[in-house]
């Protein structure tokens, strides 16, 4: 078996509302059928590895599969893709499969938690059936293997314990966060609401605290000046030093690293001095400099402090086997780490017990080995330290700790200055005051394991992960930016670039993904395509962020998804031809269901275009909270039905002074703006941008932005290059206008031309128009059809990528069909190079010309414009003013137009 091709989706897609993958699968004919042969004997087998399946079968397809013996394959192979990441304790409920097109062919789908642990059970799901298929029968060992192995893998890269308490926190109280590396680094919140949490530290710990509590002389000091208990305790430099500080606190004593954690290097109870030479060689392997402290009688106590507050406290008890008369310590190790708690490390909440040299030491000193049977109910330790770390359990005991004792641990915490820290305790009876027992703090733990609270060996589980996420975000506080996404076929460029103004107009720090570059703050940061999850989620990791803009276009959401769960306003302009035949979209309704991904993850208010059919029909799938409907039909009938019941729209009203946009909401009638006072129209004139000024405008006003605020943005956006490159981008300083426009499509390239025909220029014509290659044939046609009759001059060009196409395949299509249409030969010519075209173009117009110029290369073409002299501009002044002056007026036939001193005079030619 074979994966063909995967496909990632890391948000939200055509599929799933979730994060999916799917791998198209080659599966060999041959083991299809040995496995359809086998029937139940597969899944016997594969049960046999993955016990946990059938209480994993929510929806009874795998207890149906075992009694008739019957399954799908592709089915099988995505929930063992599933499975096997359940088993690696990771999440997911969705697996099915499609046919493929091709034969021998299955798509298999499957959620994920973390990408690589995905793709990964996919593979071994694959390995598993192949390994089945193979061996014709019984292939248990080596389907074991293939799971273990899995195991390992997806252990290396999950996330520990306590960080996945606190990322189920985080989503619990609805915060979303993002994993940063492949360790423990995580963001909570978006934006500007961030914070950044590595196991218990967070963006809010103090690196001077974290210091402190690493350096345990200081921290003891800083303790004992405050009169909370502490050990006596020496920094030494070597063996000598070590055994005098012994000598002078009074054996028994403990010898530890200055810096060190998780119990290594730790050595307790020493009675003389030849335990104090070791034990300082032991220290000083995990630091330079080593302490001697008393030794304190009493259970070791985890004191977990949050936000000033004692929130969780265990009792901790080092790593030991308890007898049952009839097994060897070495049988009991291997029963105790049986439990699917234990793990190597910090991965799992409870660490594997080891018989190392430490261990070893400890058996005898009591006369024992590995191969010894100790009596029933003995308990042989293996560790004298109490460290999870090292194979210890925990007590919780929050319930019946001392008071004082937790005064006690929140002052330590305050006084080291942590939000979020422990105190490892010694007492004989944590019920009772550190007065009476004479209990003393041995450490204090920056960053520490939550893995004993969240799961003890005894006792009640603690939520210390909702609380450190209710210090980071506290009730009612904010976590996320507010999320305006929109999509569509035609004009979310523009559309994102005016909400984003507004938006900035209005004081925010705006994050805005659009086809050319990630914008923050209006500052290009990635240039480039960025219309995907990867700039998505750029946008919404950038800490200054407040709100977000984000253009999705239909190849991101395709490809990958999108890069959020849900926007709070989300915005479907228009679903028109194009890209049709690419990744799979073939049709109209296809694109449409791409597109409609925004508006089924729109929790706000989703804005539709009611003039278009496919986008009118979305409505039902948003589980939006507001319908918002954009229409420039002032007589639409559904969208007054829709005012009448109080809803929401936006219309383009019909005045004596030209045309309104109308805001409606709550049965009010609020005008917004004359379409002549937005620079962008064209006085009006440029139907699409006042289209996009009305779904921007809608969209501001769903984020809760005034109308002055909406209107300041709207009067000062303009389509000039350098606040809309490539859309609609007028120059007049050449006696004649040129139009710069990326349409690439037939409704873009309609709109122009309709601008154009508005326009009514009193000079020629002249149209440069492309086609991207990955177009299809028919689509070069209709573009022809939208520009041919409306124009003097077409010269037909290429993109400077042809994608696949001939150097002149293009051009060539677009004349013949210009042609066809019935566009005289002689007023069509191909010039294939982009800036070839555009400077005959330039070349060929005269004052009072409009040149409209489809390009590719936004900016080259730009400058090109901007740096062109026309012939006339290189005539002297006077003669170029006389011969505009004569161009100008309607001059009887046998005169001219002439300056002197006394002015302008008409007269007969000489």
């Amino acid at each position: 078996m074979n994966i063909d091709s995967t496909s990632v989706y890391v948000g939200p897609n055509i599929h799933a509302k979730e994060p999916l993958i799917r791998l198209t699968v080659d599966i060999n004919p041959t083991y299809a059928e040995t496995l359809d042969r086998l029937g139940r004997s597969t899944l016997d087998q594969l049960l046999a590895v993955l016990p946990g399946w059938r209480g994993n079968d929510a929806d009874g397809w795998l207890a149906d599969a075992q009694d008739s013996g019957r399954f799908d394959l592709g089915d099988l192979l995505a929930g063992l893709a599933l499975e096997l990441q359940r088993t690696a304790g990771q999440r997911g409920d969705l697996a099915w499969s499609e046919p493929d097109a091709r034969r021998d062919m299955v798509q298999i789908f499957y959620s994920f938690d973390s990408e690589d642990i995905g793709l990964e059970a996919g593979e071994v799901a694959c390995d598993l059936l192949a390994a089945i298929a193979n061996a014709q029968g019984d292939a248990k060992d080596e389907l074991q293997d293939h799971v273990d192995r899995f195991l390992r893998y997806a252990d290396k890269r999950s996330l520990g314990p306590s960080a996945m308490e606190l990322v189920r926190a985080a989503e619990a109280r609805d915060i979303p966060w993002y994993r940063l590396n492949d360790a423990s680094l995580i963001q909570v919140g978006q934006g500007k609401y961030q914070q950044r949490i590595e196991a218990a530290l967070t963006s809010q710990t103090p690196h001077i605290a974290v210091e402190l509590a690493s350096d345990k002389n200081i921290c003891n000091q800083l303790l004992s000046d405050l009169g909370l208990p502490v050990p006596k305790q020496r920094l030494v430099y070597d063996a000598e030093e070590a055994k005098g500080a012994a000598d002078r606190i009074g054996y028994p004593v403990v010898i530890k690293p200055l810096d060190g954690n998780h119990g290594r290097g730790v050595t307790v109870n020493i009675t003389d001095e030849a335990g104090v030479e070791a034990a300082f060689a032991v220290a000083e392997e995990e630091g330079r400099d080593v302490i001697v402290e008393s030794m304190i009688l009493g259970d070791d106590h985890r004191l977990l402090v949050v936000n000033g507050e004692l929130v969780a406290a265990a009792r901790r008890v080092p790593g030991h086997v308890k007898g049952d008369g009839s097994h060897t310590i070495a049988q009991l190790v291997e029963i105790v780490n049986r439990d699917p708690r234990r793990g190597v490390g910090h991965e799992n909440m409870l660490t594997r017990l080891e018989l190392d040299a430490p261990a070893l030491r400890l058996l005898d000193e009591r006369g024992y080995t590995p191969d010894t049977i100790p009596p029933e109910g003995e308990e042989v330790y293996l560790r004298k330290t109490a460290n999870i770390s090292t194979g210890g359990t925990a007590v919780d005991v929050t319930d019946t700790i001392h008071p004082d004792n937790k005064l006690m641990a929140e002052r330590a915490i305050r006084a080291i200055g942590l939000d979020v820290g422990a105190v490892d305790f010694l007492t004989t009876d944590i019920t009772r005051s550190y007065r009476e027992t004479g209990g003393a703090i041995c450490e204090v733990n920056a960053g520490p394991g939550l893995r004993m609270h969240i799961s003890p060996s005894e006792g009640k589980p603690r939520d210390v992960g909702g609380k450190i996420m209710d210090m980071l975000f506290p009730p009612g506080s904010q976590a996320r930016v507010p999320i305006a996404a929109l999509t569509g076929t035609n004009g979310k460029t523009t559309c994102a670039r005016m909400l984003a103004h507004i938006l900035k107009m209005a004081g925010h720090v705006v994050g805005q993904t659009s086809t050319d570059a990630v914008y923050i703050d209006g500052n290009v940061t990635v240039k480039g395509d960025m219309t995907g999850p990867v700039s998505a989620k750029m946008v919404l990791r950038d800490p200054s962020v407040d709100i977000a803009v984000l253009e999705t276009a239909r190849g991101g959401i395709v490809r990958s998804g999108l890069g959020y769960n849900f926007c709070d306003v989300g915005a479907v302009l228009n679903v028109t031809s194009d890209h049709l035949g690419l990744g799979g979209v073939d049709t109209l309704d296809g694109l449409a269901k791409v597109k409609r991904v925004i508006a089924e993850v729109t929790r706000g208010t989703v804005v539709l275009n009611a003039d278009n059919e496919y986008t009118l029909k979305m409505a039902s799938y948003s589980p939006a909270e507001h319908i918002l409907y954009v229409t420039r039909n002032p007589e639409h009938e559904l969208v007054r039905e829709h005012i009448r019941l109080g809803k929401r729209a936006v219309v383009l009203e019909q005045g004596m002074n030209g045309d309104q946009i109308v805001i409606y909401d709550n049965g009010t009638q609020i005008p917004l703006i004359w379409t002549h006072l937005i620079p962008a129209t064209l006085e009006g004139k440029a139907l699409h941008n006042v289209e996009n000024a009305m779904f921007a405008g809608a969209m501001a006003f769903a984020l809760g932005k005034t109308l002055d605020q909406i209107r300041t943005g709207l009067r000062t956006f303009d389509s000039t290059f350098f606040q809309s490159p490539g859309r609609m981008n007028v120059f007049d300083e050449h006696g004649f206008r040129v139009i710069l426009d990326y349409g690439h499509n037939e409704a873009a390239i309609g709109a122009m031309v309709d601008l154009v025909d508005r326009l009514k220029p009193r000079g020629k014509r002249i149209v440069c128009v492309t086609t991207p290659g990955d177009r299809r044939d028919e689509d070069v046609r209709d573009i022809a059809a939208k520009v041919a009759g409306h124009f003097d001059v077409y010269i037909c060009h290429r993109d400077d990528n042809v994608r696949g196409r001939a150097p002149d395949e293009m051009p060539r299509i677009m004349k013949t069909a210009l042609v066809e249409l019935g566009v005289p030969e002689d007023a069509v010519m191909i010039i294939e190079e982009e800036q070839k075209s555009l400077a005959a173009a330039l070349e060929m117009a005269q004052l009072d010309d409009l040149v409209l110029f489809f390009c590719d290369n936004i900016t080259r073409s730009w400058k090109q414009i901007i740096s062109f002299t026309p012939a006339f501009e290189k005539e002297p002044d006077e003669d170029r003013a006389t011969r505009r002056l004569q161009d100008s007026f309607d001059i009887p036939d046998g005169f001219q137009v002439v300056t002197d001193d006394r002015g302008v005079l008409i007269t007969p030619r000489s």
